[in-house]
């Protein structure tokens, strides 16, 4: 899998930004040490954006940023064979169409070392348009099925059933993960002082209320 083929699977903005606030929740449940969490959201990442983000520990990541103009996605998989790392710099093709829109991202600080962009996979999509972009990318011939680290980096958001999360959760975490809490918060329904409990038994609804004021999920 390719980021062509994850933006072809990607839901539209405001289902995207709403499932990443549930990924976000939900580690924040089961992890409130916020510096060992996978996923996080912040409601107002600056002004008129927030900004969804994965870190796995071990130098993989991505960032989607949302806005009024719609939303950008850049992934960095440090196995990559595409990795700038590697090249010197982005892969040609990955960062070339990103509309001027989307420009300062892509210069971001918080997303390059000394102004080179840590990216491997970028999509985009303007509030008009019908459906996710990408660059227009030849693979490395040699490379792996995945040479972009886009179907680990967005699996998550590829496949956003309860389920596919619940059994992420359980291989990463190595414990149980509780189902009907995980489809609770997919639902986007507000979180119970019995949901937060069946998520993780040591910690209380008022426990979380900065995160899920950061997050911007619903309280009842």
């Amino acid at each position: 899998m390719t980021v062509h083929d994850v933006a072809r699977q990607l839901p539209e903005i405001a289902v995207l930004r709403e499932h990443c606030r549930s990924l976000a929740i939900l580690e924040a449940a089961m992890r409130p040490e916020w510096a060992y969490r996978y996923y996080s959201f912040s409601d107002h990442w600056s002004e008129g954006e927030s900004m969804a983000s994965m870190q796995n520990g071990s130098g993989d990541e991505y960032s989607i940023i949302f806005s009024a103009a719609g939303a950008y996605v850049r992934g960095f998989d440090h196995e990559s064979p595409m990795s700038p790392y590697a090249e010197d710099g982005p892969w040609p093709g990955v960062l070339d169409e990103v509309p001027d829109v989307f420009r300062p991202y892509v210069e971001e600080p918080a997303f390059s070392d000394d102004g080179m962009p840590r990216v491997t996979a970028c999509m985009w999509r303007e509030a008009g348009d019908d459906g996710w972009r990408t660059g227009t990318i030849d693979f490395p011939d040699a490379a792996t099925e995945d040479p972009d680290g886009a179907g680990y980096l967005f699996q998550l958001l590829v496949d956003r059933s309860p389920e596919a999360f619940q059994q992420w959760a359980e291989d990463y975490y190595e414990a149980s993960v509780d189902l009907e809490a995980v489809r609770h918060v997919f639902s986007r329904r507000p979180l119970t002082e019995e949901m937060v409990s069946a998520l993780n038994p040591e910690i209380t609804l008022a426990d979380l209320a900065k995160d899920i004021a950061q997050i911007g999920y619903p309280m009842s």
